[in-house]
């Protein structure tokens, strides 16, 4: 039998590619800011505007989420992550 993934990790697959590489870098990866935008080829302050925005975002995922019914909390069809 296949678990689903967490929460956490399907609102993850729902940001923008850029979004996700700087939640994954800064948080999963423990990589700083200017770490993170040398990583990716872009200046801190993007870094610092695409956390915010991607933070923003899981927010409002998780607070949708806590709204739905239990039975409708069932993230993704098997295979895929949205």
């Amino acid at each position: 039998m296949r678990d689903t993934p967490p929460a956490g990790f399907v609102d993850l697959a729902t940001l923008h590619p850029r979004q996700r590489a700087v939640v994954v870098l800064r948080f999963f990866h423990d990589y700083t800011e200017a770490a993170t935008a040398e990583a990716m080829g872009t200046s801190v302050g993007t870094v610092k505007s695409q956390t915010f925005k991607a933070l923003a975002a899981l927010r409002v995922s998780a607070e949708l989420r806590k709204d739905l019914p239990p039975d409708l909390t069932v993230s993704a069809p098997e295979g895929t992550l949205r």
